[in-house]
């Protein structure tokens, strides 16, 4: 139940200190979308909990790098995430930062447009909402702070060492979920992970920035064929980066724009992604007083913010008990273990600056196999490190998605306290029955019948 304003003052104000030696059920490692719903799960269930984060607030993605529209609430007419991720949602949209779901052409100036629904958002106010989910959950957290490596005994993690701003702490759990993004509680664990080799593509990445007193109607009139002209004009002209002119409505004139690519650089090389920020921000400027001087609609614009993270779609992937694959997504290959539905699209970025992108005929599922190691048994992984192929990384790393992992993974990790906490042994009929008494849809037969074909 939500509390109210003075309550959550008062829990924000009477956190629980977080010390060395500390020891809870349930560390998660992360809270970005994933890590989010990890963390509120579990502590709902009744799991001790400790969320660890490295920015200063929560929502990772659509905060922190201001990737402002969730995508993977829907495929076509058929919604396949609901519980927490929906929840999350609709306060969002009660809060007033949202008007709600819409339909939307993505990648329109691009040469494969696609059609979808999403729902754009105000980013500060998923940052209110995610604490107050935080704080009502009763959940410890810390952010600021930094998974710096992982205490091993056999084949279960037992503590983590986290650097803060105080120093270095280390914090014990009986399970973990690996909500980082980059596996980062997997790798210090040895657990086998999957990444781009020497010489291999990445998936580039995106700096995303706020611009204010924009026209966004007389932009949305513009045709799609004016849309890419101007954007060819742009790239040819060294100020814009990609033709994806990606807008997202904030209230009546702020407009937050995912444009900016950067192709060939490492986010898990600390040079790599400090020259990644550099450049991003070179990239923001030059976009910026582009769309002012020639973008109808931007003639009045003013940089309003730049996201403080810089977005990355490809990391390293965990090797885990199963590897979800194109052919998975696109068949709907149904699992006896599923533990939460993808919708897509499913959005590849090739060597050559192509952009493979299309949406599944259907929803499909993932299954829990996806998230766990035979290595390490009280690992749960979740977000868009888990066990997938590159394609297949590519339809389930959409933020909605990733919420509805996170939930799953946070309801699995506290289940495993009555097996031993091995997460490998809880049987998945549990889960899926718990998901689904909390309003999630972990598998196609939790489908509404109506919309159940999509």
């Amino acid at each position: 139940m939500a509390l109210g304003s003075s309550e959550i003052l008062q829990r924000a104000t009477g956190l629980s200190p977080v010390r060395s030696g500390d020891h809870f059920d349930i560390i998660v490692a992360g809270g970005g979308a994933s890590g989010l719903m990890a963390a509120v799960s579990a502590a709902r269930r009744g799991a001790r909990v400790l969320v660890v984060e490295t920015s200063g607030c929560f929502g990772g993605a659509g905060t922190t790098s201001m990737v402002a529209q969730w995508l993977g609430f829907y495929n076509g007419l058929t919604c396949a995430v609901g519980g927490l991720p929906m929840e999350f949602a609709e306060r969002v949209i009660a809060r007033g930062g949202s008007k709600g779901f819409e339909n939307y052409v993505l990648a329109e100036a691009t040469a494969q447009p696609l059609r979808l629904k999403r729902l754009p958002f105000n980013p500060e106010i998923a940052k209110l909402v995610a604490d107050e989910l935080v704080l009502e959950s009763g959940a410890s957290a810390l952010v600021h702070a930094r998974i710096a490596g992982a205490r091993l005994e056999g084949d279960r993690v037992t503590a983590v060492q986290v650097e803060t701003s105080g120093g270095r702490l280390e914090v014990r759990a009986n399970c973990f979920v690996d909500a980082s993004g980059d596996a980062v509680v997997a790798r210090h664990a040895g657990a086998p992970l999957k990444g781009v080799g020497p010489g291999e593509h990445r998936m580039g990445m995106s700096l995303v920035f706020r611009l204010s007193h924009v026209d966004i109607a007389r932009f949305r009139a513009l045709s799609r064929q004016d849309k890419r002209a101007i954007a060819l004009e742009g790239i040819a002209a060294g100020e814009l980066f990609w033709d994806v002119l990606s807008i997202s409505p904030v209230g009546e004139s702020d407009a937050i724009c995912l444009m900016s690519h950067l192709d060939g650089l490492d986010s898990l090389d600390p040079n790599d992604l400090t020259r990644a920020e550099f450049i991003g921000r070179y990239q923001v400027g030059r976009i910026s007083g582009f769309l002012k001087r020639r973008m109808p609609g931007f003639a009045a614009c003013e940089l309003a913010a730049i996201a403080s993270h810089i977005g990355v779609r490809e990391s390293v992937r965990l090797v885990g008990d199963y590897l979800l694959t194109e052919q998975d997504v696109v068949g709907a290959t149904p699992f006896e273990d599923a533990i939460a539905l993808g919708c897509g699209p499913l959005d590849v970025h090739e060597e050559d600056g192509r952009l493979r992108l299309f949406m599944p005929s259907q929803p499909f599922e993932i299954p829990v196999r996806t998230m766990t190691s035979a290595s390490v048994k009280n690992l749960v992984v979740t977000g868009r490190a888990i066990s997938a192929s590159r394609e297949a990384n590519g339809a389930i790393r959409h933020q909605a998605t990733a919420m509805a992992l996170g939930q799953a993974a946070g309801h699995l990790a506290a289940e495993a306290g009555a097996f031993g906490w091995d997460v490998r042994a809880v049987p998945h009929k549990i889960v899926q029955d718990g998901l689904a008494a909390a309003g999630a849809l972990p598998s196609l037969r939790h489908l509404p019948a109506q919309t159940a074909a999509g």
